[in-house]
Protein backbone atom coordinates (compact mmCIF):
# COMPACT_ATOMS: atom_id res chain seq x y z
CA UNK A 1 0.00 0.00 0.00
CA UNK A 2 1.43 3.34 -1.01
CA UNK A 3 1.66 6.35 1.27
CA UNK A 4 -0.96 8.99 0.52
CA UNK A 5 -1.10 12.75 0.95
CA UNK A 6 -4.45 14.49 1.29
CA UNK A 7 -5.87 17.95 0.84
CA UNK A 8 -8.78 18.87 3.09
CA UNK A 9 -11.36 21.39 1.99
CA UNK A 10 -14.60 22.54 3.58
CA UNK A 11 -17.87 22.46 1.65
CA UNK A 12 -21.55 22.96 2.53
CA UNK A 13 -24.30 20.76 1.12
CA UNK A 14 -27.96 21.70 1.19
CA UNK A 15 -31.27 19.93 0.73
CA UNK A 16 -34.92 20.60 1.38
CA UNK A 17 -35.47 16.86 2.02
CA UNK A 18 -33.00 15.66 4.68
CA UNK A 19 -29.57 15.85 6.29
CA UNK A 20 -28.58 12.69 4.42
CA UNK A 21 -29.59 14.25 1.10
CA UNK A 22 -27.57 17.38 1.96
CA UNK A 23 -24.48 15.22 2.56
CA UNK A 24 -25.06 13.31 -0.66
CA UNK A 25 -25.56 16.51 -2.65
CA UNK A 26 -22.29 17.92 -1.33
CA UNK A 27 -20.27 14.77 -2.01
CA UNK A 28 -21.82 14.25 -5.45
CA UNK A 29 -21.01 17.82 -6.48
CA UNK A 30 -17.47 17.75 -5.07
CA UNK A 31 -16.81 14.48 -6.90
CA UNK A 32 -17.56 16.21 -10.22
CA UNK A 33 -14.72 18.68 -9.63
CA UNK A 34 -12.21 16.93 -7.37
CA UNK A 35 -10.32 13.81 -8.41
CA UNK A 36 -9.46 11.09 -5.88
CA UNK A 37 -12.11 12.18 -3.36
CA UNK A 38 -11.74 9.57 -0.61
CA UNK A 39 -13.59 10.63 2.56
CA UNK A 40 -15.72 13.19 4.36
CA UNK A 41 -16.36 14.29 7.93
CA UNK A 42 -19.50 16.10 9.07
CA UNK A 43 -18.44 19.24 10.94
CA UNK A 44 -21.74 21.05 11.50
CA UNK A 45 -25.47 20.70 10.98
CA UNK A 46 -27.85 23.60 10.67
CA UNK A 47 -30.84 24.69 8.67
CA UNK A 48 -33.38 27.34 7.99
CA UNK A 49 -36.85 27.76 9.43
CA UNK A 50 -39.64 28.96 7.17
CA UNK A 51 -43.11 29.55 8.59
CA UNK A 52 -42.25 27.47 11.65
CA UNK A 53 -41.04 24.45 9.64
CA UNK A 54 -37.71 23.20 8.36
CA UNK A 55 -37.00 25.03 5.12
CA UNK A 56 -33.60 23.64 4.27
CA UNK A 57 -30.96 21.39 5.82
CA UNK A 58 -27.35 22.58 5.63
CA UNK A 59 -24.39 20.32 6.37
CA UNK A 60 -20.79 21.51 6.60
CA UNK A 61 -18.30 18.83 5.57
CA UNK A 62 -14.56 18.50 5.43
CA UNK A 63 -13.72 16.40 2.38
CA UNK A 64 -10.37 14.76 1.77
CA UNK A 65 -8.95 14.20 -1.66
CA UNK A 66 -5.65 12.65 -2.50
CA UNK A 67 -2.71 14.02 -4.42
CA UNK A 68 -2.39 11.56 -7.29
CA UNK A 69 0.79 9.58 -7.86
CA UNK A 70 2.65 9.99 -11.14
CA UNK A 71 1.09 6.73 -12.39
CA UNK A 72 -2.42 7.85 -11.39
CA UNK A 73 -1.91 11.23 -13.07
CA UNK A 74 -0.76 9.54 -16.28
CA UNK A 75 -3.73 7.14 -16.27
CA UNK A 76 -6.13 10.02 -15.56
CA UNK A 77 -4.68 12.16 -18.37
CA UNK A 78 -4.98 9.28 -20.82
CA UNK A 79 -8.66 9.00 -19.92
Amino acid sequence: MQDKTYVITEIVGTSEQSISAAVSNAVDRANKTLKALDWFEVKALRGTVVDGKVGQYQVTLDVGFRYLSDEEMKAWAEG
